[in-house]
């Protein structure tokens, strides 16, 4: 009887979202092209491919605007793609050409707004409506510490605000080792940096990278993270960041030749692939913060979806979406990723490990402390213009040694404005 119920369910449900009534397919416009990213979102297409659809993506390797100029020509040709991996103010830009498909039934029978991380809701619908579904939820302000360099150094726990991390590096740097393992482009350069500004100021970090304020961007407060920041890079990092590539950094962390690493936590998926453990290999902790609360950075992977004409594209679109949306998927794809599900009610208890359990851990604190904030450095707040202005300021800080703190935060606000 059970049994009989659940088909029904499931047929009603198929044919409510009009799967049933066609031959689903798709054709995913991503750039998810190496690594756990290109194993992750195969994840994806077998799961398509299982549940009767036909399978097709078109990789676009590279930045982020790789991907964002393919779409544009695709849609100006009047070719516009079903699904595409579209991220933070992207996905409201598209919605308001009013070329995005609508979710609203869909999500509606699945309940997705009382699974979905607040946050993450007015990205996935912008206008009030469902126009793309969510991933996961990546965590941005992680320290990754190498179990091995700490030791060495003598430090007995990770540091919880940038003074104690400060003080850390002096010991590490005292032992011949390096601090901070790092490689100088302008997201890493940006992820590095919007930790600092978030760690030491929340409110900075809301006016100036989520309002996009430029009052805010040349204030005092902006000039301390540009301190930071130059310390860090004049003294805990070294002159061989900028021709430094990821698989390098990471060894520099495997190896114990660096203490910590400022990184996101696709940084799991990276280790696990390397075939290191935490705590053996690596330790994980929230990134220092000054004001004494749980803080999260987030940052998430999602899928947008276009209208189309041809019922097997419609099709495509909600069994695409059901299952982006399911638990399965969601457990699977962030397993491999490094990530944590998209979805609040999934169990991370077996198959996730300590850092990813400490992730949703601290992302259900953030909310409660209401300290949970949406990544700039990985295109979750500002427009893009202004975000790659600003990266592009933080990057030439980074290796001009000769820019001063007030300079950069100047160079920032300046170069914002400049595109306003």
């Amino acid at each position: 009887m059970l049994r009989t119920k659940a088909a029904l369910a499931g047929a009603a449900l198929l044919a409510m979202t009009g799967v049933a009534a066609s031959e689903p397919k798709t054709n995913i416009l991503h750039q998810w092209s190496e690594g756990s990213d290109a194993a992750a979102i195969a994840k994806l297409g077998e799961m398509f491919t299982a549940a009767g659809g036909k399978w097709e993506q078109t990789s676009i390797a590279g930045h982020t605007a790789n991907t964002l100029a393919k779409l544009r020509a695709d849609v100006i040709a009047g070719n516009a793609p079903p699904a595409v991996q579209l991220k933070g103010p992207e996905i409201a830009e598209w919605n308001e050409t009013g070329m995005t498909a609508n979710l609203d039934d869909l999500a509606k029978a699945e309940g997705w707004d009382k699974v979905v991380a607040p946050e993450l809701l007015p990205v996935m619908k912008p206008t009030g409506h469902w126009v793309a579904a969510p991933m996961n939820i990546h965590r941005i302000n992680w320290l990754w510490g190498s179990s091995k360099a700490l030791e060495k150094a003598g430090i007995k726990e990770m540091p919880k605000t940038w003074a104690e991390f400060n003080a850390d590096c002096d010991k590490v740097v005292a032992t011949g080792l390096k601090c901070i393992a790092h490689f100088s482009q302008d997201w890493t350069d940006s992820t590095t940096f919007e930790v600092v500004v978030y760690g030491q100021n929340i409110d900075l970090f809301r006016k100036a990278f989520v309002e996009g304020d430029t009052t805010a961007m040349r204030s005092p407060e902006m000039v301390k993270a540009f301190e930071q920041m130059r310390l860090m890079v004049s003294k805990y990092m070294d002159p061989g960041i900028a021709g430094r590539d990821y698989d390098t950094a990471t060894s520099m962390i495997a190896k114990g030749e660096a203490a910590f690493m400022i990184m996101g936590d696709w940084q799991v998926g990276i280790f696990t692939a390397a075939g290191l453990k935490t705590p053996a290999d690596y330790q994980c902790a929230q990134a220092p913060t000054d004001w004494g609360k749980p803080g999260f950075i987030l940052n998430s992977d999602s899928v947008a979806f276009f209208k189309q004409t041809d019922p097997d594209y419609i099709s495509g679109q909600k069994l695409l979406a059901q299952l982006i949306m399911s638990p399965k998927f969601q457990t699977v794809f962030n397993q491999t990723k490094g990530s944590i599900p998209a979805r609040l009610d999934v169990d991370l208890s077996q198959g996730f490990n300590a850092c990813q359990q400490l992730s949703q851990k601290d992302l259900e604190a953030s909310i409660a402390a209401k300290t949970l904030v949406r990544s700039f450095a990985h295109n979750m707040t500002i427009l893009q213009k202004y975000r790659g202005a600003a990266m592009d300021v933080i990057t030439s800080f980074v290796n001009n040694p000769k820019m001063t703190p007030k300079e950069g935060a100047d160079a920032m606000a300046d170069a914002v404005d400049a595109q306003k």
